[in-house]
């Protein structure tokens, strides 16, 4: 390790070295355990670690007085006034100076983590929402430079904001350099991603890996004229995969990583994590390997920009991602989404029983305490009804007829809905399909004021505000989708646009209504409201200490199957949520003996026993 550490430091000034040395010293031997075990190659290893040592060198001094103290107080992140917003540049405001000038906005959100959807270069009409990208040191020229996103992401650390981004570890578009050397057939390049001259050993990989997309990109290969191969292509043609088999790529993308942790991102999303190995024989998901690479990419950041989480996206219920937290020993990613608790609380909605919620958050609720998820209700993505069908069929609930009644539910065909909006990826022969809209659109809020009905938008707002409500109650870190706060509705104009009219998951990616948004001063408006009652919930959150991400949290019976309750419990305090996802008055028949509570919005005093929920309604309640 010592001439690695020569190897870094020729060029620097020792004390300059010695933080960077020590923890590199800490990683040292298992991050080239793991790499010889993966790639076998001495030089490449070392130049990594070399690269690495510049990157720290490049690193400005504000970035690493953050890593300084976020290396002090690790649990930083799981503190109760962490709150999220998820929103595309352009949508929001234009562009990162845009963004720049409404971060007083953010402010008044109580927002203090955004999660910038990608806005690194890509090619018009073949980008995919801008997950497949052309050059991974460049910003769009229609949303800004580089420079631009470091003057915003120094503005925002001034503000307290964490800067999130997408790091699309698992394939570019065909347009990158490298796929344009490929295309060329170099072979350099060609073995950076999966080309195959001949159709047999494709025809074998899609006997065991299923299709991403079957409806809009069926199989997993796309020819290549001009090269004379075919291509691996997991997601859509014009996103070949990336052959991590391959030291250099690894090493590349790691330092395409370190380049934009440099440029003051706080939180890498890496994108379509279980997808990054891929091996013949297998369905190229969740393999061995993929722990690996992560985990070495957690030490990596540990070394250079130790300030820097890993948030992971695997869509699968939480008992089968919990492998990509690691271990409290060898941890992996710092954060993943809760995808199936999102699934499954519209799924309640749309059935006015929350027994298969309870279930699915008692499984969350008994997990490390370390493991940090982000709660949702609604993102850039559409909705697939990826449920525990085992349970519902064992009540009679057959899976093919109940995806079918939650999409019918959700467009507003079946069950007295109220809710609004579009399928996505509709399979006519298997009749599997994925949901689009938003928040309020499913809630009954774009209905109402479509037909101007008062009683109708009250109680959509209520079940709006609801499930916000439960949402900060989950145990984790509650992220907003932009437009939410204010109650913004589908957005059908991409209709109209000729590169958007495909895909339907356009109708919640609507631009940032800032007409609408000034009315949360104004009296009167669904705007105010809707941000008036979710500011409440957030400094409630914000203030209540039972809300740290890693409390006590459980369910409690409550003897209604329309009415969900969640005790939190953090050094002495306890709070009990109650939430009522059927529209007509309950009881929650919970007896809670240990003293008397106050309900947090109204201030009223009570017992926690035979409780009345209004429709759609919900009380916090405190022990006092």
């Amino acid at each position: 390790m010592s001439s690695v550490l020569k190897n870094v430091g020729d060029s620097v000034v020792d004390d300059q070295m010695e933080t960077f040395s020590k923890r590199l010293e800490r990683h040292h031997d298992e991050l080239r355990w793991l790499y010889m075990e993966l790639y076998g190659n001495d030089s490449m290893f070392a130049e990594l670690c070399s690269c690495m040592g510049q990157f720290w060198m490049e690193r400005k001094e504000d970035l690493k007085s953050r890593d300084r103290d976020r290396e002090a107080d690790q649990g930083w992140y799981r503190k109760n006034d962490m709150l999220g917003m998820m929103f595309y540049i352009d949508n929001f405001a234009g562009n990162m100076k845009g963004v720049e000038s409404r971060l007083g906005y953010l402010e008044k959100c109580n927002v203090n983590y955004i999660h910038l959807m990608p806005f690194l270069d890509t090619v018009e009409g073949r980008s995919d929402g801008g997950y497949a990208v052309k050059d991974f040191r460049k910003v769009q020229e229609k949303l800004g430079s580089m420079e631009d996103l470091e003057s915003l992401t120094d503005a925002c650390h001034r503000k307290g904001i964490n800067v999130c981004m997408d790091f699309v570890m698992n394939h570019t578009s065909e347009d990158h350099e490298w796929a344009r050397r490929a295309r060329q057939g170099d072979g350099e390049y060609m073995s950076r991603y999966f080309f195959f001259d001949r159709w047999e050993e494709p025809a074998q990989y899609e006997k065991t890996v299923p299709q991403v997309f079957p409806t809009t990109a069926p199989g997993n290969f796309t020819w290549i004229p001009e090269a004379g191969h075919y291509v691996m292509t997991s997601f859509y043609p014009y996103q070949w995969d990336l052959n991590y088999k391959n030291p250099r790529v690894f090493n590349e993308m790691m330092y395409n990583f370190l380049y934009l942790a440099n440029r003051g991102i706080d939180i890498i999303r890496i994108d379509a994590v279980p997808y990054i190995w891929k091996e013949l024989g297998t369905q190229c998901r969740n393999l061995p390997q993929v722990h690996t690479i992560v985990r070495m990419m957690r030490m990596i950041g540990e070394v250079v920009c130790p300030s820097v989480l890993l948030l992971g996206e695997v869509v699968m219920e939480p008992e089968k991602v919990v492998p990509y937290f690691g271990t409290v020993e060898k941890p992996e990613c710092h954060m993943l989404y809760n995808v199936t608790t999102m699934a499954t609380t519209w799924h309640t909605v749309a059935t006015r029983d929350v027994r298969l919620l309870k279930r699915q958050l008692d499984i969350v609720n008994a997990l490390p305490k370390e493991y940090v998820f982000l709660n949702y209700l609604r993102c850039h993505d559409d909705i697939g009804w990826g449920l525990d069908y085992g349970t519902l069929m064992s009540e009679g609930i057959g899976e093919r007829s109940h995806k079918r009644y939650l999409n019918d539910y959700f467009q507003g065909y079946e069950g007295n809905s109220n809710s609004r909006g579009e399928l996505y990826n509709a399979d006519p022969v298997t009749g599997d399909a994925r949901f689009c809209g938003t928040t309020a659109s499913m809630c009954g809020i774009e209905k109402a004021g479509f037909e101007q009905d008062l009683q109708a938008m009250e109680k959509a707002i209520r079940l709006d505000v609801m499930l916000h409500a439960y949402m900060f109650m989950q145990s984790g870190i509650p992220v907003l989708y932009s437009g939410d706060e204010i109650g913004q509705v589908n957005d059908y104009t991409y209709r109209e646009d000729p590169l958007k009219a495909a895909d339907s998951r356009y109708i919640h990616r609507g631009a940032m209504n800032w007409e609408l948004a000034g009315n949360i001063e104004k009296p009167g408006t669904v705007e105010k409201e809707i941000f008036e009652k979710l500011g409440e919930l957030e400094r409630i959150r914000r203030t209540e200490k039972v809300f740290v991400s890693n409390a006590d949290t459980w369910t409690i019976e409550t003897w209604d199957r329309g009415i969900l309750c969640i005790g939190r419990y953090f050094e002495g305090e306890k709070v009990i949520g109650l939430f009522n996802f059927s529209e007509t008055d309950r009881t929650a028949w919970i007896n809670e003996t240990d003293g008397e509570y106050v309900e947090l919005i109204s201030g009223r005093k009570m017992q926690a026993a035979g409780v009345g929920v209004q429709g759609y309604g919900f009380c916090y309640l405190k022990k006092l």
